[in-house]
């Protein structure tokens, strides 16, 4: 379970350079990252298989989303509206 949540976190981080288009080079990312380039390409992969319309784009020397997309990952509690509609009887 732990390592789940360790690629959630490291997809989360990710995630964030990207939209800051400040990944850098894929060894700098690593680097920020503080994992390995093969393991950054792993998560990288993840992502991909997850859907994210994700390039490095080497005229920025960052990674980018070609297309808007979200990223969200675990349960989030929703206010549930418990009044219900009642109509007065005149």
């Amino acid at each position: 379970m732990n390592v789940i949540i360790k690629h959630v976190d490291l997809m989360n981080r990710i995630d964030q350079l990207i939209r800051l288009k400040a990944t850098g080079r894929p060894l700098e990312l690593a680097a920020k990252m503080g994992i390995s380039k093969t393991k950054l390409y792993r998560i990288i992969n993840i992502m991909r298989e997850l859907n994210a319309p994700l390039e490095y784009d080497s005229e920025q020397h960052s990674y980018i989303y070609v297309k808007a997309v979200g990223f969200k990952f675990g349960f989030f509690t929703e206010e549930i509206n418990t009044r219900k509609n009642h109509s007065s009887v005149e």
